[in-house]
């Protein structure tokens, strides 16, 4: 190794360094937002490792020749860490994730049969288990829910973009994405609009104005079970039929 090429190592580990110093308040924020949006039993001091490791891998892996700003490369992989560190949680096993997909399928049913949404003792009666059985399994798949929003669609030319950046504010989008995200924001504001009062109330609190549970339970004057309860029931009515949208 030549004296230059050696100098140009120690240069891009030391903005490495940089880099992940420097961004080390995002990682905290990413953490904040994301655990806000989560049940409070779950350990935010595991999600904050695993987001360190991502910005560290992001770190590790970014080239500024791509013209793509780090913070924005950072985001997505402290995103999609703290994501994998929830999906490998109990409450993400076969059984919960079969126990979802079983009321996604018997929602989606419900409303074709009824032709509007169905109540919750509706959907309790069809599962054949108690109301309070129904909403012990809706605050069991709040993290479920909150997870799915990572599925994404892609576009013909490979770009991807997920639910989460139409809820959420995304940075650098490309063209495709641009256009997908238009077509998703239009179908999801249909779909939110047609949601129950209380429902669409606060899924509107929780992914456009960043409430947390307990504020949204403040607001509608509710628990915040109930709240976590409420805005489960919403997201998968809203999955089932973007669903609809993306096939």
């Amino acid at each position: 190794m030549t004296g230059a090429d050696l100098c140009l190592t120690v240069d891009q580990a030391a903005m490495r360094d940089q880099l992940i110093l420097e961004h080390i308040p995002l990682v905290r924020y990413l953490v904040g937002k994301i655990s806000a949006k989560l049940p409070p039993h779950l350990d935010q001091q595991d999600l904050m490792s695993s987001a360190m490791i991502g910005l560290i891998n992001a770190a590790d892996r970014f080239d500024p020749a791509r013209g793509v700003l780090f913070k924005t490369f950072a985001e997505q992989h402290v995103r999609g860490t703290i994501l994998d560190e929830l999906r490998s949680y109990d409450v993400l096993s076969r059984s919960m994730r079969d126990k979802y997909k079983r009321l996604e399928k018997e929602l989606h049913h419900l409303e074709r049969v009824l032709g509007r949404h169905p109540t919750s003792e509706e959907v309790a009666a069809a599962l054949e288990i108690t109301l309070d059985d129904y909403y012990a399994l809706l605050e069991d798949v709040h993290v479920f829910t909150f997870i799915s929003l990572d599925d994404s669609w892609e576009g013909d030319d490979g770009s991807q973009l997920c639910l989460a950046d139409v809820l959420c504010e995304a940075e650098a989008k490309s063209p495709q994405q641009q256009v997908i995200s238009m077509q998703l924001a239009e179908a999801l504001g249909l779909a939110i609009d047609t949601l129950p009062e209380k429902e669409r109330l606060a899924v509107t609190l929780y992914y456009t104005e960043d409430f947390n549970l307990k504020e949204i339970g403040e607001t509608l004057g509710l628990t915040e079970s109930r709240i976590s309860q409420i805005i489960s029931q919403a997201m998968v009515r809203l999955r089932s039929r973007l669903r609809l949208h993306r096939d």
